[in-house]
């Protein structure tokens, strides 16, 4: 079947991806379609808006027959704002979705494990951290999918409704200021983005500014900002002056308060820098963490390694509920490891010992079990291979990113290591993203 861009087709839909679009196959070739506001079950009529040789892309102009999966989104900004992909899908449905991806993952790389359902939480109300770029106008917003426009987003459904009058009193002070806002394409203009990060349990709440160059008043603003709100006890610059669309930079300059904010999860007190990892959704990864602790079996004889340790979260509840021998904890990124030093302190567990450096470090030859909570990318060969050198008896591997999730326990099936279940966490609820864990044992 010859298909034309802006030819309008009729499809069935079967299926929604990660990224938010239906999935229906043209009659007569078989060829994938992807569906923009597309569901499940929908009889439709799209128009071909991009054509591949495998692929198509399509937008859907007419449902004839609607999914029972099919809701009104209940935000303005969907679908033209990049961060929800599921707004216009029932949260049953979508956790449902998220199982499949994971299952999927695992069999395209031909390890066909049991998934268990996915776990859901509040699907409103629960970032602790934000990241904006501001419209023309000074207005909060989201870049839209696979672009750098911003779109306003004032009062996200997603972040913590504490934040939401925070963020408006920034923007009106950068507003009546005239701070420029910078431009990708020239490199130029000071403001890149806002930041806010909010204790969940403390209520303590962070404000960085991401610069690119000197904030005029930055003093004013600081004390403007903490005397309005008594609840920000933190207020920084954050300096990026790369040509990158990475958000952050590597150094910080307090212009009021503390360095860090405080706060709570799994019972223990933690401290909180400002480039430091914490997930953004403290109820859901309390479940995830008593996960991964469950699936650690620890013992009081064992050594337990954190690699990718952040501020200590997970290597310091899972010592602490367990009472191991030791604990050592590996991260690269020097401010996150002075925190996890002090969260040990905090929470008085004297048994821990935190690195800033890499898998490489010989404190990590005596681990009985490892955890890992690696970024998108996953661990990779190098690392897995030097984790099975180890020969840990257990490694509970944490992950944002099912596909190289999947394609790391690959890895480690020839090198001795195997696994029976997956279980998913909906860390981020209306997106594509979804948290899993896994434990794999070592084979006898």
């Amino acid at each position: 079947m010859t298909v034309k861009k802006n030819q309008t087709v009729n499809l069935a839909v079967t299926d929604v991806n990660n990224k938010g679009f239906g999935v229906a196959r043209l009659d007569g070739d078989g060829r994938v379609v992807f569906v923009a506001n597309a569901v499940t079950g929908e009889e439709i009529s799209a128009k071909i808006i991009k054509v591949a040789s495998d692929y198509l892309v399509a937008r859907c102009e007419e449902v004839f027959t609607k999914s029972p999966y099919r809701t009104d989104p209940d935000c303005v900004a969907f679908p033209t704002c990049g961060g929800c992909v599921y707004r216009h899908i029932s949260y049953e449905h979508e956790l449902f979705l998220k199982t499949e991806y994971v299952r999927h993952a695992f069999r395209k790389v031909k390890l066909d494990l049991a998934v268990a359902p996915c776990e859901g939480g509040e699907v409103c109300g629960y970032r602790n951290k934000v990241e904006c770029p501001l419209t023309s106008d000074y207005e909060v917003g989201f870049f839209s999918a696979r672009s750098h426009k911003v779109v306003p987003a004032t009062g996200c459904r997603l972040e913590n409704p504490a934040l939401t009058p925070i963020l408006k009193t920034v923007t009106a002070w950068l507003k009546e200021h005239k701070v420029s806002l910078y431009d990708e394409e020239s490199g130029k203009g000071i403001l890149r983005h806002v930041y806010l990060r909010i204790g969940e349990v403390s209520g303590e709440v962070m404000v960085a500014l991401v610069v690119n160059d000197d904030l005029p008043h930055a003093k004013d603003f600081a004390d403007f900002i903490m005397k309005q709100h008594p609840n920000v006890v933190s207020v920084l610059l954050n300096h990026n002056r790369e040509k990158t669309n990475v958000i952050l930079g590597k150094d910080c300059t307090v212009l009021s308060g503390k360095d860090h904010i405080e706060d709570s999860l799994c019972g223990l007190k933690f401290r909180l820098a400002p480039l430091s990892f914490y997930q953004v959704n403290g109820k859901m990864a309390e479940r995830l963490y008593k996960k991964a602790l469950s699936l650690a079996n620890l013992t009081k004889d064992d050594t337990l390694a954190d690699l990718f340790c952040g501020v200590g979260t997970i290597g310091l509840f899972m010592a602490k509920e367990a009472g191991v021998k030791s604990l050592v904890g590996v991260e690269i990124i020097p401010e996150a490891i002075e925190n996890a030093k002090v969260n040990a302190a905090l929470n008085g567990i004297e048994n821990a010992t935190f690195i800033c450096g890499d898998a490489n470090s010989k404190e990590l030859a005596r681990a009985d079990v490892i955890v890992v909570d690696p970024p998108r990318k996953g661990c990779g060969e190098e690392l897995l291979k030097r984790i099975a050198d180890i020969s840990p008896k257990r490694l509970v591997y944490i992950s944002c990113n099912p596909d190289t999730l999947a394609r790391d326990c690959a890895i480690l099936k020839p090198l001795g290591y195997e696994t029976d279940i997956v279980y998913p966490f909906d860390l981020f609820p209306r997106t594509g993203h979804v948290e899993s864990v896994v434990c794999l044992r070592k084979k006898a």
